[in-house]
């Protein structure tokens, strides 16, 4: 089979492997689309020590049943999936927070990932969907799920309802675009969205129906967001985010491009802000967005651009250099 391998960083090869073996109790998918996660561009630039090369990415996938070895999951049939293989038996996955789960494996980082025509997955994995659901919408049920939990959490902290908030999302990337496009859904006071690459903004302003702002030319304000979603994590966009919070507001931190700063813990403590971290997504929260791609929740997609996958050294090429509008960038085998 053909498969894009990270073989050093800024480079990912199309190569030829051999297809995967039919475990007990897992299946084989054809791969039919899958996206180029944040996280997938991290270990394309050497950052993440985790994935090394020689690996096949990619964890945001749909695909059509190839083979079959557990009961129940029939040829042919379409799914998404869960790429967080989990135990099932530790505290956090029977308290149903397995994104927790103490003994979690992930497709794309401890296991050959969906960067491929062929991909194997355990059968419990697998996330039912509707079969006409189309397969940019439900490639993207991963990072979806991620804006999706966050958000979730980040309504259970507010002490005002969302109707009544003013929320700025930091980062123009599939969270930020994703997490804006719910957040109106859910009916937000008000959604301001804060982009660096101005292709992106031009996007998110398009696709979003959010305010746009380019925050080095329209500096952010202090102490005026109800809530405040940080989609990119660097050491810069921490600090905007405290800033810009109110007293008693909530801040949301969802992206890890550094994994290690300050913050000002004077204003975290005086102004009383909730600070929270997320990580992916449960089960459910997968299944309650795939419900919510096939109800057209985050409108109708036409933002994402899709590829195939010999371009795939390109498009992460493209996306390291600023020229894809583009919030997601889907490869199809």
């Amino acid at each position: 089979m053909k498969a894009l391998v990270y073989t050093q960083p800024l480079e990912v090869q199309l190569q030829d492997r051999p297809a995967p073996e039919l475990e007990p109790g897992e299946v084989v998918l054809r791969i039919e689309a899958v996206g180029i996660c944040g996280s997938d561009l991290h270990a394309w630039h050497g950052h993440d020590p985790r994935r090394k090369p020689g690996l096949v990415l990619g964890h945001e996938f749909v695909g059509r049943v190839e083979r079959s070895a557990a009961a129940g999951h029939e040829v042919g049939t379409r799914y998404t999936g869960n790429p967080l293989i989990t135990c099932g038996v530790c505290e956090y996955c029977v308290q149903g927070r397995n994104n927790l789960c103490a003994n979690r494996r992930m497709v794309g980082m401890t296991r050959p990932g969906a960067f491929a025509e062929y991909m194997s997955l355990p059968a419990a994995s697998l996330i039912a969907m509707p079969q006409q659901l189309s397969a940019r919408a439900a490639a993207l049920t991963e990072p979806a799920a991620t804006a999706w939990h966050a958000i979730n959490l980040t309504l259970r902290a507010l002490v005002r309802p969302l109707h009544e908030c003013q929320v700025l999302v930091i980062g123009g990337g599939a969270i930020g675009m994703l997490s804006a496009l719910l957040l109106r859904h859910l009916g937000a006071g008000r959604v301001v969205l804060a982009e660096l690459n101005a292709l992106r903004r031009q996007a998110v302003a398009r696709h979003a129906g959010s305010e746009v702002v380019d925050p080095r030319s329209q500096p952010l304000a202090e102490s005026a967001f109800d809530v405040v979603i940080d989609a990119v994590g660097a050491k810069a966009t921490r600090t905007q985010s405290l800033a810009a919070v109110k007293p008693g507001g909530v801040v949301m931190h969802v992206g890890l491009q550094d994994w290690a700063s300050e913050i000002d813990m004077r204003k975290l403590t005086l102004a009383e802000i909730t600070l929270l971290g997320t990580y992916t997504y449960t089960t459910a929260d997968l299944r309650a967005t795939v419900d919510a791609l096939a109800r057209g929740v985050f409108g109708d997609l036409s933002w994402v651009e899709e590829r195939p996958l010999a371009e795939g050294q390109q498009a992460f090429m493209d996306l390291h250099e600023g020229r894809c509008a583009a919030a997601k960038v889907l490869l199809r085998p």
